[in-house]
């Protein structure tokens, strides 16, 4: 296995990043009705060069971009829903290309989130996931990432689960580094 790199992303990723989200969502579009996948993919392609996004975060397998995040400051920037409440980074899109999957890449990308957002002074750090996400749900799960129940979504007849990690505890980690 190549060394993992992790960087913030540049206004020349835009492309590689939304090929990333695109090929790592791409095994949920069999859970979705066709339109709500359509706009799922919408949504998805927006948010790279959205400008409500705070950080957008790449990882490198062997020189080659194969993963990426992004951090939002609030649950207005990232979903425009002021009344969630969340004043804290809140992490979206994390990608992995399904080709480089198993090396570490979502977990590096986590705590690169972590990092950052500890750099900014924040107490806790928020996702949103669903069901469907099953795998992911495991890793923020075993990453110490816990229910929020408060802060869930309400979409239709879906739920899209709360989750956060709260940074300044127990969890050594968070601020372990490379």
């Amino acid at each position: 296995m190549g060394r993992i790199v992790i960087r913030e992303a540049e206004k020349t990723d835009a492309e590689i990043i939304q090929s990333i989200i695109l090929n790592a969502y791409s095994q949920y579009e069999q859970h979705l009705p066709q339109d709500r996948w359509v706009q799922y993919q919408e949504d998805m392609k927006h948010a790279v060069t959205s400008e409500k996004v705070k950080a957008r975060i790449v990882a490198e397998l062997e020189g080659e971009p194969v993963g990426s995040v992004f951090l939002y400051d609030s649950s207005e920037a990232a979903y425009g829903l002021p009344e969630l409440g969340i004043h804290s980074p809140i992490m979206r899109l994390l990608a992995v290309s399904t080709q480089a999957r198993g090396h570490g890449i979502a977990t590096a990308l986590i705590r690169a989130s972590v990092n950052l957002s500890l750099q900014w002074g924040a107490e806790t750090l928020h996702l949103h996931t669903n069901d469907m996400m099953s795998s992911a749900i495991k890793l923020y799960e075993r990453l110490g990432f816990q229910r929020a129940y408060d802060k869930d979504i309400i979409k239709g007849d879906s739920i899209v689960k709360s989750y956060r990690l709260p940074l300044r505890s127990e969890y050594s980690w968070v601020t372990a580094s490379y």
